[in-house]
C-alpha cells in the first residue's frame, strides 16, 4: 500500500542519503570540467621507406655500332617492352609473375 505521507518526498539513495539530482550537486566524474589543454603543434611528418623514382630506360639498352642492343631479356608471355628482373638464381616478370630459374 502507498503511504500518502511519502508521495511528495524525493526518493532516498544509499543509507538514507538524498540522490544527487535532488541536492543539486554533481558527481566528480560528470560534473567537474576538465582543465582546458592547449593542443601541441606537431611538426611535419617524417617519411619512412623508399621514395619512388622513375626507371632509367637508358640502362636497358647498350649502343654498339649505331644499333641499340637490349641488356635484359623480354618476358615471353608479355612480349616486348616488359623486361625480366634479374635476381639471384632466377629471372622474374613482375607483371605476369613468370619465373625462369637458373640451372645449377
Amino acid at each position: 500500500m502507498i503511504n500518502m505521507a511519502e508521495v511528495g518526498k524525493p526518493a532516498e539513495g544509499k543509507a538514507g542519503q538524498k540522490p544527487e539530482a535532488a541536492t543539486g550537486e554533481k558527481s566528480d566524474a560528470a560534473g567537474k570540467k576538465k582543465a582546458d589543454k592547449k593542443a601541441e603543434k606537431k611538426g611535419k611528418r617524417v617519411r619512412t621507406g623508399k621514395k619512388h623514382f622513375k626507371t632509367d630506360v637508358y640502362k636497358f639498352y647498350k649502343l654498339e655500332g649505331g644499333r641499340a642492343i637490349t641488356n635484359k631479356k623480354p618476358c615471353p608471355r608479355c612480349g616486348t617492352g616488359t623486361w625480366l628482373a634479374e635476381h639471384k638464381g632466377r629471372l622474374y616478370c613482375g607483371r605476369c609473375h613468370y619465373t625462369i630459374f637458373d640451372k645449377r
